[in-house]
Order: structure tokens, then sequence, then C-alpha cells
């Protein structure tokens, strides 16, 4: 895949729209613990963790949807990071849990409305153990 500045790395980037983007990406850093990659005037920007990213666009988020769909982030504390975002002001609907598969999570809604999932893997428990089926596409690396 062709390397692009104006793009960060990641295969996959959500992009989540905001009344508000700069009050957003502001918020998301702190909460969050995201870095501002990019900013393009005061209608959008890209904000990077680890090996992800997201954008966050102008726009109103559509409340009928905000249910439909979740952005995951791995994190390495997942209990700091909860402490962090609870801090900042965030709203937790699950507060950190472990489960059977191997991961600790919790699950917070941002100030658009966006459902977030932060997980931190805490012992590799293959998928049979617990219910999963792993299948690899047959163009895995």
């Amino acid at each position: 895949m062709l390397s692009n500045s104006s793009m960060p790395s990641s295969q996959l980037i959500p992009e989540l729209a905001y009344p508000d983007v700069s009050a957003a990406t502001e918020w998301l850093c702190k909460a969050y613990g995201f870095s501002l990659r990019l900013r393009i005037g005061n209608h959008r920007a890209q904000l990077i963790i680890g090996s992800g990213a997201v954008v966050v666009r102008d726009g109103t988020p559509n409340p009928d949807a905000s249910a439909s769909h979740s952005v995951m982030v791995r994190v390495e504390d997942v209990d700091a990071h909860h402490a962090a975002a609870v801090a900042a002001g965030a709203n937790v609907s699950m507060p950190p849990t472990t489960f059977p598969y191997g991961e600790r999570q919790y699950s917070s809604q941002d100030i658009g409305g966006h459902w977030w999932v932060f997980s931190q893997s805490v012992e590799d428990v293959p998928p049979s153990i617990w219910g999963g089926e792993l299948v690899e596409p047959e163009n895995a690396a």
C-alpha cells in the first residue's frame, strides 16, 4: 500500500461526527489518551493512539444511531485508562471487567454520544476454550 503523509498508517480508520471538532479533539486526547496527528481547518482532525487512528469530523451525530456502533481501542493498562477517562468526565457504562476470552475491558460514551470499548489483553486464551472459532484468512501473512 502506498504511504501518504496526509493519512494515518492505520488500515481501518473510523470517522466520527461531532458538532465541535476542536472540543471533541481536546476531550478525546485528555480522556482517552489520543494524540492529535493532523488538523484540517476547524472541520476535521486525525487522532492516533498506538498503531490506530480515528478521524473527528464536523457534523451532528445521529442520536438514533448512537447504539449501533462502537470503537474498540486496545490499551496497555485498562484500569489506569479508565481512571483518566473518569477524571475527564467520561460516561462509563461498564467498569473494567475481565472476560473469559482473556480481555479486561470497559465501555464509555464520549461527549458526542459515541460509544467506545477499551480493552487490555490479560491472558492468551484459545478461542476454542470460550466458544469461539479462529478462522485464518487465506491471505494472512
